[in-house]
Parts: structure tokens; sequence; C-alpha cells
């Protein structure tokens, strides 16, 4: 075994430079082949396809991410808060492995895989496989991931309204989609943190670069992440997993790789992952390509829906979008369904909802309900930011935007 010193290693970032792998447990951790998989899963889903360059990956987010932590870390102890060195690697762990749950293509698949699992849900229990794997070494980072932590702001840092994985996103996202509304300055945000009362906070000073970054989470939301472009294109392909999935119970043999073979065919729920710790090995070995792979074959397959919404995604054709405030109306869409069952001769009418797709968005950027950023005075005052700011209605933006959805073939004429 080799005993030299751990010698660290440099990665090149575009966002941030050279980002530091610090020691051998998150160096081991990158090298592990469940994280070595996030290389092969789209930060974004199917946001190139409005973003043409937006195809870095959960494995570029998340050492971006574990970046940001080491200078978070550094911030707070140059302000007198004790943070071990335990803590530290505990800290650096936690945050690299956040999205290590993520199936195929991100957001756009959860559940469709696996029923009543979250990704969130997927990550503990890798994170607790990963532990088993290391001899116990990711003790820490459990307990911080998990907010069993006595030292609760180390959970803020990984999970919170203010944590690094919402900076890195932000900043990461904008860069490669080009959409500057998104730029934030994390410099100046990680700078302005500190610790009262075992919360994180935010130094008085630092209120404008937060009142940016809400409002910098508001328009990426409407303008990258709900894009309605972006939005049809996932439902496009979430039907697809879904028909191919019917066809699958049916007993119709659909080409797969053998890991998207086995998740066809089988309904696996969270209780498979609880009782047999094998189905966590099965899980890793998704990825986007398996998922694009069999759409290309399938572009061909003999099923005709199956076939168009393959062909559609493959070729870029997806669904018309409509987007409004209100609800829309139902015999509106009772036409629309009419139609799309004359157009494409379908016998079953329930398989219009391959067709025509309803949903609805909500984009809230500032939620207090659920975690509050806090701003800290020198008076030792410390105020909600919707309270404390004093340029911007941050109330506002804390109210939750809810818009419905209407996705249908551009194929029916309307």
């Amino acid at each position: 075994m080799n005993n030299l010193p751990f010698k660290r290693k440099f990665i090149n970032d575009p966002v941030y430079g050279l980002i530091t792998i610090p020691n051998t447990l998150v160096f081991d951790l990158i090298e592990h082949p469940w994280f070595q998989r996030l290389r092969r899963i789209l930060q974004l889903g199917l946001t190139h396809y409005v973003y043409p360059s937006a195809v870095h990956t959960r494995y570029q987010h998340a050492l971006g991410a574990m970046h940001l932590m080491t200078q978070a870390i550094e911030v707070l102890r140059s302000k007198g808060i004790l943070i071990t060195a335990e803590e530290e690697e505990g800290a650096l762990c936690a945050i690299l492995l956040h999205d290590i749950g993520h199936g195929p293509y991100s957001h756009a698949l959860e559940q469709t895989m696996v029923r009543e699992l979250s990704h969130e849900d997927i990550s503990l229990l890798m994170m607790d496989s990963l532990n088993e794997q290391m001899n116990n070494r990711l003790e820490t980072a459990n307990r911080i991931f998990r907010n069993d932590h006595p030292k609760k702001f180390l959970h803020q840092l990984v999970s919170s309204q203010l944590d690094m994985d919402r900076l890195d996103y932000l900043s990461r996202d904008s860069f490669f989609t080009g959409v500057a509304e998104g730029v934030i300055n994390t410099d100046r945000i990680i700078k302005m943190l500190t610790v009262v009362d075992d919360q994180l906070v935010v130094e008085g000073k630092g209120i404008y670069s937060i009142e940016k970054f809400i409002i910098s989470r508001r328009l990426m939301y409407w303008q990258v992440y709900l894009h309605k472009t972006v939005i049809a294109a996932e439902y496009m392909l979430v039907n697809i997993l879904k028909r191919a999935k019917e066809l699958a119970s049916q007993g119709v043999s659909l080409f797969g790789s053998p890991v998207l073979h086995l998740f066809l065919y089988s309904d696996i729920t969270i209780t498979h992952f609880l009782e047999d710790r094998e189905w966590i090995g099965e899980f890793a070995k998704l990825d986007d390509y398996d998922i694009l792979s069999a759409i290309k074959v399938w572009t061909t397959n003999p099923d005709p829906i199956l076939s168009f919404l393959c062909k559609s995604m493959i070729d870029r054709h997806l669904y018309k979008v409509e987007i409004q405030n209100e609800p829309f109306d139902r015999k509106y869409i009772a036409d629309l369904k009419e139609k799309t069952v004359t157009l494409f001769g379908l016998e079953d009418e329930k398989d219009t909802g391959y067709f025509v797709v309803e949903g609805t968005v909500t984009n809230n950027a500032y939620n207090p309900e659920h975690d509050r950023i806090r701003i800290w005075f020198r008076n030792n005052e410390l105020v909600d930011v919707s309270e404390a700011s004093d340029q911007l209605n941050i109330s506002v933006l804390s109210t939750p935007v809810n818009k419905h959805l209407l996705c249908y073939s551009k194929n029916i004429v309307v």
C-alpha cells in the first residue's frame, strides 16, 4: 500500500479556474465509479434543446460546489468560527455527494425509473453504502448531510436557501447557457457569510448581493429551468419512458442496455432498495447514455406511438406549448384530444395522453416557510432578508408564481 503523503491534485474549471482536491478521501470519492457516473448525466437535462451549450454535467457541478465549500469554510474560520479538520472533510464530502442519487437526465425522469423514491432518498442510500465501502470514513459527512450533526450551520452550507449547491448551479448554469441574468457574485456572497447562534447568516453589508441572488434565481427559473420548450422536451421524454414501460408490461420486446432492460421490465419501488442493497448498484449503472441509445433505436419501433415520440425527440420536433395564468378551458382540451384521436388513428382514447399533456409550473425564488436567509447587523439584530431589504420588495419574490401549461403535437391544427 502506498503510504506516501497525499499530493494535492487540481482540476481546471471554466467557472472558477483551478479546483483543489484537498485530501485522499475526497480523491477516493471522485475516483469511485458511482461518482464518475455523474460525468454521464447532464446537469440541465434537455435544456440544450434551447441553449445548445448547456451540456455540462452533474460531475462538474459537484466539483464546483465542493470548491465553494472550501472557500466558505476558509471564510468562516477567518471569522473565528471553529470548524475542525474532520468537520471540514465531512462538509466537503457531503456537498460532493449531494447529487450522487440523480438518475438519467436529472429531474426529468425522477420517479419514472423508480417509484416512491426521490433522488435525495437515493443519495442517502448511496452515501450509506459508500460509507460501508470506505470503512466508515463518511460518518461525519452523512451526519452533516442528514442534519444530524451538532453544528447545524454545516448542514446549511450543504442544503439551505443559500447553500453551496445553489451558488454553484446558478453561476455554472448561467455560464453554460449564456443567460447573463443568472450571474451572481459568489465571492462576495461567501465572504459575507458568518455564523450566529449556530445559524448560517449574512453580514448586513452583503444584503445587496443577496437581493441580486434571489432575483437571479427568479429570472433563471423563467428563462432556463422552466423555459416552456425545455418543459415540452421533458414531457416528451417522460412520455417516451412511460410508453416503453407500458409496452414492457405487456411483454413486448424492446431494445435496451442490460440495466435499462432491468428497470423497464421491473416495477421497482423503495421497497426493493431497502430490502436488497444490490439495487443501489444496479441504479448506479443507469445514465443518460442508456436512455438516449434506446430512444435512437426506438425511432423505428413497430409501435406507432413510441416510434413517433422517439423520432420527434431525436429530430427536435417537440410539443407545441401554451402557457397561461389560468387553467385551460376543458372544451379546448377535449377538442385537441378529439383531433388527436382522428389524426393519429388512436384506438384507445387514453393514448391521447401521449400527445396532449397538461401541467403546471411553480417559480418560488425565495421560500421563507421552508428556510430563511437571515441578515445579521452589527447591533446583533437578525432580520429576514424579506424584511431587511430596502431596495426591493423581496416579499413579492417570495410569493410562488403558478402557471398552467398545455403541450400538444404540432401536427394538430388548432
